[in-house]
């Protein structure tokens, strides 16, 4: 047996023992329609054939046209695909909540102090109390948005509205407890210190079982196993990840930006509408994105 295949049966053994354990009918998949998510929902069937568990897909609005396709095209054949919508679009939302800037991070440390808080995390953040924070610090090219200087609402809030609460939302209205979720420790950030069961108390909420599978086993599968995915992942496209579409959270925002140019131009003009303030304020400070030519 290879690492790759023991891997497998070691995820497989672990999705059948957590969805006995709690009982299939509390579970249900937060489905996005990427790469993780297709992976995580084969590797659910390979290993509960026949199940009935609910995939729910959250229509931001703002997700890759393609990527909303694939789901819907999904849906004709498949019932278990569940589409929900946010309760506010996304424009009056960030107006209320904030823009998202640089990172969750960092747009949740800036709301912080833009709402007075003195959360030590900030202090963290800023370096003022590094024994309350580890690696990762604010950057001086951004230290003034913790300053007057800075009038541009900034939060980490979007996904929770658009994403996190609709799916919350239907587990509550259907009697689904556990979301399981198709996240990576590999991706960092908040996510390396993942777990694969998430408790609160002593009930289960969630349940990773994708967490300490990397992106190369996850190419292996796909291929060994011939997993349909979307196509925006493959040539001429060759996205790595998806998301919200130019999100401002994207290290390569500008690489996502240039592709969509080439081929979905539309779309790229959507982006520039939607996340407009935050666009502005890269190029005025000469941050993750280049100056705009018309």
């Amino acid at each position: 047996m290879t690492d790759n295949e023991f891997l497998l049966e070691d995820r497989l053994q672990k999705i059948r023992q957590v969805i006995r354990k709690y009982g299939e009918e509390n579970f249900y998949i937060s489905f996005s329609g990427g790469k993780d998510s297709t992976v995580l929902s084969a590797l659910i069937d390979m290993a509960l054939p026949e199940n009935k568990i609910p995939r729910v897909y959250a229509n931001t609005g703002i997700e890759l046209n393609m990527i909303r396709d694939f789901v819907y095209e999904m849906q004709k054949t498949d019932n278990r695909i569940i589409i929900v919508k946010p309760l506010i679009p996304i424009k009056p939302m960030l107006e209320q909540e904030g823009y998202p800037f640089k990172s969750k991070v960092h747009a949740h440390c800036v709301n912080l102090y833009q709402i007075g808080s003195d959360n030590k995390m900030v202090l963290g953040y800023l370096g003022k109390r590094p024994e309350t924070w580890h690696s990762r610090t604010c950057p001086k090219i951004l230290r003034y948005q913790f300053t007057e200087q800075n009038d541009l609402r900034i939060s980490d809030k979007c996904c929770i509205r658009l994403k996190e609460e609709p799916l919350i939302n239907y587990g509550k209205t259907n009697n689904k407890k556990i979301a399981i979720l198709g996240t990576m420790r590999a991706e960092e950030g908040r996510r390396s210190n993942l777990q694969c069961l998430l408790f609160e108390g002593n009930k289960l909420k969630k349940f990773q079982p994708l967490a300490p599978v990397t992106k190369k086993w996850e190419n292996w599968f796909i291929v060994e196993y011939d997993i349909e995915i979307c196509d925006i992942y493959k040539p001429p496209y060759n996205f790595d990840r998806t998301g919200c579409k130019g999100c401002p959270f994207a290290l390569h925002l500008q690489h996502e930006l240039d592709v969509l140019e080439a081929f979905f131009p539309n779309e790229r003009k959507q982006c520039e509408i939607i996340w407009k303030p935050v666009y502005e304020e890269y190029r005025r400070i000469g941050y993750r994105l280049k100056p705009k030519t018309d």
